[in-house]
């Protein structure tokens, strides 16, 4: 199983938890995954096509996703899948 670090807004689909257990050979399949134990999770993280948000950012053992494949980016059992929300605001 990928462990997935869920962001403090997103927990409310996990029932609270800060890191869940997912599986899928790419973090697409993982995302679809874990929308099937947790409703409402994909809709916040994709777009209707399945690319990641523009304003989300994935992780892969530390390696940002977009530098990779994208949502096709490989995972595998004891990866550790980080997903982190933009941040904005200020002046």
């Amino acid at each position: 199983m990928t462990t997935v670090r869920i962001p403090s807004p997103l927990r409310r689909y996990t029932n609270g938890q800060s890191k869940v257990e997912g599986s899928g050979a790419t973090v697409r399949e993982l995302i679809g995954n874990l929308e099937t134990q947790y409703p409402g999770i994909q809709s916040r993280l994709c777009e209707a096509d399945g690319q990641i948000k523009r304003y989300v950012n994935v992780f892969v053992n530390e390696e940002e996703i977009r530098t990779l494949q994208g949502a096709d980016t490989p995972v595998a059992d004891r990866d550790e899948v980080s997903i982190i929300p933009a941040m904005a605001g200020g002046r």
